[in-house]
């Protein structure tokens, strides 16, 4: 079941603790969570907020969450006194995908997250109006991407449109025997918190993100071609905007920080 769906269910107290810890829950905020599966963070993550909204893609997990765990907040404050639900907090689980189902508002996002849609859970977490932080257990491979200082081989275009708009830190790794399943990967804990004041407004943003993406679909290329054969730009106009942002006329995309990329983005004008 678990394994169908890319799940691997993490089960070490110590690390879902430290988890929990990671997303810095203060006392009456709501956190999402993705994929609780048997709900081991879920309950972790109860204990520190005033309301969980998991969303979980198996049918069968997610009645039985429901069973266990589903509760409005009277009920659940009943239920402590009883001494059967150490988490004495309200949780809520909704059946459906995490990249279909609306979000609720919360302060909060965390999740052991399923790696095969990685890339687009995060953006969908970065997609305002963003939560003060979002806190995700993901393949080693792409927390180093995530991380990746420009320069750096492993720098692309999943670090720097991250980056542009949040900071991004690679917290710690969790071993493979920590799961079951046991994934044929290693895993690492990310934070991502949103800029705050934001860098850009959502039009720049956009515009950064465009090309962001093309750019780095042609790597290898000098950015001043890039700039010339997919925007119209002119050779030499695109020479004098690499130098105003501060890069080199024959600079491929690597080496441009994402503050350097909105930049240069601004320069193209809304045509870009």
């Amino acid at each position: 079941m678990g394994a169908r769906l890319g799940q691997h269910f993490l089960s070490d107290p110590s690390i879902l603790g430290r988890i929990a810890d990671a997303a810095g829950i203060r006392a009456g905020e709501t956190v999402l969570e993705i994929g609780p599966g048997k709900g081991s963070l879920t309950r972790h993550l109860a204990r520190r907020a005033a309301r969980v909204v998991a969303i979980e893609a198996d049918r069968r997990l997610a009645e039985t969450l429901r069973r266990e765990l589903d509760a409005p907040a009277s009920a659940a404050a009943a239920q402590t006194e009883a001494g059967a639900a150490p988490e004495g907090r309200a949780v809520e689980i909704i059946h459906g995908d995490a990249l279909r189902v609306p979000w609720p508002a919360a302060h909060r996002v965390c999740g052991n997250i399923p790696y095969r849609i990685t890339s687009p859970l995060i953006e969908r977490a970065l997609t305002p109006p963003r939560p003060l932080c979002v806190v995700f257990l993901v393949q080693r491979e792409v927390a180093d991407r995530l991380a990746a200082a420009p320069g750096t081989r492993t720098y692309g275009a999943l670090s720097a449109g991250v980056q542009l708009v949040a900071r991004v830190e690679r917290l710690f790794a969790v071993p493979r025997g920590a799961f079951r399943p046991s994934p044929r990967v290693d895993s690492a804990v990310v934070r991502l918190t949103p800029h705050d004041p934001l860098v850009c407004t959502p039009e720049e943003e956009a515009s950064a993100r465009r090309l962001i993406r093309a750019s780095f679909q042609h790597r290898r290329q000098q950015l001043r071609r890039t700039l010339s054969g997919l925007f119209g730009v002119p050779r030499a106009e695109a020479e004098k905007l690499l130098a105003s942002v501060g890069a080199d006329a024959a600079a491929r995309p690597e080496v441009l920080s994402p503050v350097q990329f909105l930049d240069l983005a601004r320069a193209i004008g809304p045509g870009l």
